[in-house]
């Protein structure tokens, strides 16, 4: 199609979860309910480590910026779909699309990058305890977390140059629930094939690497719990490890079937829901696999909400 004979889009239609306004409310409740709660448990959890000086270390200023990170994941897409549902206005400007996409890669990209550098910081604690301190520093950590936020804040540039740079003509109807590169390449009236092969190459090298990375260093903490003494030990340590690569998984794996692949799948209903586990699902349950179920952070919320003032 040539793109000069036609009248580019000014603006898209996001069209979320079609269906009869009593199926639309609902959905309208379901995800308002699980973005307050997604909101609430990471501020929590911000709050309390930022105010117990117990916690302190490396692990929880990781789990701190998780927090932080999965906030802005769900905050950049979620609150747009229920304003579009409770206005039935589901315009979206093409500034204000590109836009979410950009922070929605950027912010995935930094979760991926921060979850290798929990899963290295785990491995030291548990696989080198006796060199810990010295190797996970202030200094470390803080490059370590720097390094996630700088690298997810890169790591979308060269796929949305490709992506931006593409005229969209004819339909302008985004077959999704918020702005993401497969439907919107679906719209262009120009040869995708350069921006897919990008999107393909940066998609992997910041997925595979990150997944691999954190799971070749779960295989050597799980090594390292098989020759606990203790019983109870393995027991303890075999569930918390069990839980967090099951959390892992899912926000990978469900990455990795979306944007390692060349070609656009066509089921975008089916795509949707995948999209629903990582942007919203995941960053529910991070803060109750990872801080919620830890005693420190029990006491930690004990101490904050029980504390007085002055009489």
């Amino acid at each position: 199609m040539n793109a000069e004979n036609q009248t580019l889009v000014a603006e898209f239609i996001i069209i979320g979860f079609p269906n009869t306004r009593e199926v639309e409310l609902f959905f309208f409740s379901l995800f308002l309910l699980m973005y307050l709660l997604m909101f609430v448990e990471n501020v929590i959890i911000i709050l309390v480590i930022r105010l117990d000086y117990r916690l302190h270390t490396p692990m929880y200023f990781f789990i701190g910026n998780l927090s932080s990170l999965d906030i802005g994941f769900t905050t950049v897409t979620v609150p747009k779909m229920l304003v579009n549902i409770a206005t039935e206005n589901r315009t979206i400007s093409i500034s204000g699309c590109f836009t979410q996409l950009y922070i929605f890669y950027f912010l995935g990209s930094a979760e991926c990058f921060l979850l290798a550098s929990m899963a290295y910081d785990r491995y030291l604690a548990i696989c080198n305890p006796l060199h810990y301190t010295t190797l996970m520093n202030k200094q470390m950590f803080s490059r370590l977390a720097f390094g996630s936020w700088l690298g997810g804040f890169l790591a979308p540039v060269l796929p949305s140059s490709f992506l931006f740079r593409l005229p969209f003509c004819g339909s302008n109807v985004i077959n999704h629930f918020f702005c993401d590169a497969p439907p919107l390449l679906k719209l262009s009236c120009k040869d995708i094939f350069e921006a897919e092969i990008v999107n393909f190459i940066v998609g992997s090298l910041v997925l595979l690497t990150s997944f691999t990375f954190t799971l070749v260093t779960y295989v050597f903490i799980i090594n390292t719990i098989l020759h606990i003494p203790s019983s109870e030990g393995r027991k303890k340590a075999f569930s918390t490890c069990a839980v967090h690569l099951t959390i892992v998984s899912i926000f990978f794996g469900t990455t990795i079937f979306m944007y390692i692949r060349i070609k656009t799948i066509s089921v975008f209903d089916f795509n949707k829901v995948v999209s629903v586990f990582y942007s919203v699902v995941t960053p529910v349950l991070n803060p109750i696999i990872y801080s919620l179920r830890n005693n420190d952070i029990k006491q930690g919320m004990k101490k904050m909400f029980h504390r007085k003032g002055p009489m």
